[in-house]
């Protein structure tokens, strides 16, 4: 059998990728990606421009200390400047100084940026191109060239594009790498272009670099490869700048589930999500919930017809498994759900639980007469739960709150006060507290745990971690239906419940009291 055709990999998001509006990262921060990239099995990570900044350059430092196994750290820098001798380039000099094993250089393929940004000749161009590769491959470097506005200067002129390619091939580039820097080249062009490439050099590596402009840079990108491009350059989640770069996190099992060739060291695509989101974390940008293959919608089903069809296959609705990428399909329940989606969540959320077909179509009625309202429950699972249990025969509340009140206080120019008093029988007995807040949820918060937590010390454990509220109908201006997510976690488990009402308050302490319900019924079930 033979062996699938390899082909490499470039990740720049530690390059190209922090040219993303509001994307800053640190030198901890690249380390820490590059050792995830290197753990996902990529043939190059692009660790920055080492003569543009000092972080970059430190950056170079660092990663020399790391036992790196599948990936080879590249520095990325320009041909000399113009009328300067290569070894005298200050640029050119930073790059050897980083101590990378491989050199990305990128040089002009257009000649609208030859004559009208670097200001020289067409053949002083040239000369800069086979300059810089040559001197850094006489240095023990493997040298890629990024040809820069290659398509554009290809349409412009293609003898002088290809004349680029050229010089810097038979300077010993080890791969010449086609560059949509503008990303305005649509598909059917790349496959023209790049087979003309291909066609012109075949014993030498041709790659991609696309960026996402007209929001085809995935689709170039592996059209680029069926053209003959065997070296592909993107960025995770598809940072970059302007619209981003190709998306390595659709590029990457594009390339090895559908069209069958050798990608990541190992073959293994298992890491994958993990990696886009502990990216997106470290970049500190939410990820994206509807991303292919990594998103964590990109396998969720909410349709009960299609939760029916996946029980019995799971490749009815779902174009692979997505535990080949890392991935996992989820069940919404929604106003939309029916029976299979009701015992897919059971069984996904472990609820030893046993339903009549009576109870199941009550609970799907109250599912969807709280969504009336404005519950949504695809991202509360916690609340579902409490649905379930609350359900089941003998339910006995483990506390019930008779009422509460809340007050906010802005006196002159004091601090604002939020105080909250909270009467809750627990056990039979009657606690009425108080407790002062930064604000009216966290008083609260602080007033029901002074009544619980005498009965329940287990609650000392559980915090709140995130507080998320959308407007459902904002048309209604102040008056608008109120939805309020809260994140709880007792440090070994999560969970997400919900509250809805045009009161904000009432929307949150709806929210706070199922998040504080919950564990105590978990550990009651348990014993």
């Amino acid at each position: 059998m033979t062996a699938p055709k390899r082909i490499t990999v470039l990740d720049t998001t530690l390059r190209d990728g922090a040219q993303r509006e509001g994307m800053s990262l640190s030198v901890k921060d690249k380390v820490r990606i590059a050792l995830k990239l290197d753990e996902l099995g990529l043939a190059y990570i692009e660790g920055g421009w080492p003569g543009s900044n000092p972080k970059d350059a430190e950056f170079f430092v660092q990663i020399r200390r790391a036992a790196l196994r599948h990936a080879k750290i590249a520095a990325f820098g320009s041909t000399r400047r113009v009328g300067v001798p290569v070894e005298a380039d200050e640029n050119v000099r930073a790059l050897l100084e980083a101590e990378a094993p491989v050199a990305v250089i990128v040089g002009k393929s257009s000649p609208l940026h030859v004559t009208e940004v670097l200001g020289t000749t067409l053949a002083e161009n040239l000369a800069m191109i086979r300059d810089t590769v040559g001197y850094l491959k006489a240095k023990g470097l493997e040298v890629l060239f990024d040809a820069e506005h290659f398509f554009d200067g290809y349409k412009l002129d293609a003898a002088y594009a290809l004349e680029t390619l050229r010089a810097a091939s038979e300077a010993g580039a080890d791969r010449l790498v086609l560059c949509d820097t503008n990303g305005g080249t649509l598909p059917s062009d790349v496959s023209r272009i790049v087979a003309a490439v291909v066609a012109a050099f075949p014993h030498k590596s041709v790659g991609i670099h696309a960026h996402n402009d007209t929001g085809v840079a995935v689709a170039n990108t592996l059209l680029a490869v069926e053209a003959g491009a065997d070296h592909v350059q993107g960025t995770m989640n598809g940072y970059g700048e302007r619209c981003g770069n190709a998306d390595l996190t659709a590029v990457i099992p594009n390339l090895q589930l559908k069209m069958g060739y050798q990608v990541l060291a190992n073959g293994d695509l298992t890491l994958l999500t993990a990696t886009s989101r502990f990216v997106s974390e470290i970049a500190n940008l939410r990820p994206d919930d509807y991303a292919p293959y990594v998103g964590y919608s990109a396998f969720a089903h909410k349709a009960g017809l299609h939760v029916n069809a996946l029980m019995k296959n799971g490749f009815t609705y779902q174009h692979i498994d997505p535990a080949l990428v890392g991935n996992k399909t989820r069940v919404l329940v929604s106003e939309l759900a029916g029976r299979s989606n009701i015992l897919h969540k059971l069984a996904e959320l472990a609820l030893e639980v046993e339903l009549s077909a009576d109870e199941i179509r009550r609970l799907a009625n109250r599912i969807k007469d709280l969504e009336s309202r404005g519950f949504q429950f695809e991202g509360a699972d916690g609340s579902f739960e409490l649905l379930v249990r609350r359900a089941q025969p003998g339910y006995t509340p483990p506390f019930e709150v008779l009422d509460f009140l809340v007050l906010v206080e802005k006196r002159a120019d004091k601090e604002i006060l939020a105080e909250a008093t909270v009467k809750a029988r627990v056990n039979g007995t009657v606690m009425h507290t108080a407790a002062e807040g930064d604000g009216p949820v966290h008083a609260l918060d602080r007033a029901m745990r002074k009544a619980l937590l005498p009965f329940y010390p287990e609650l000392e454990a559980v915090q709140l971690t995130d507080y998320k509220v959308r407007i459902l109908d904002p048309q209604s201006a102040t008056a608008a239906l109120t939805r309020v997510l809260i994140d709880a976690s007792d440090g070994q488990r999560t969970w997400t419940t919900v509250g809805s009402s045009p009161n904000i308050i009432e929307a949150s302490f709806q929210a706070l009291i199922d998040s504080l319900e919950l564990p105590l019924l978990r550990r009651a079930s348990t014993g």
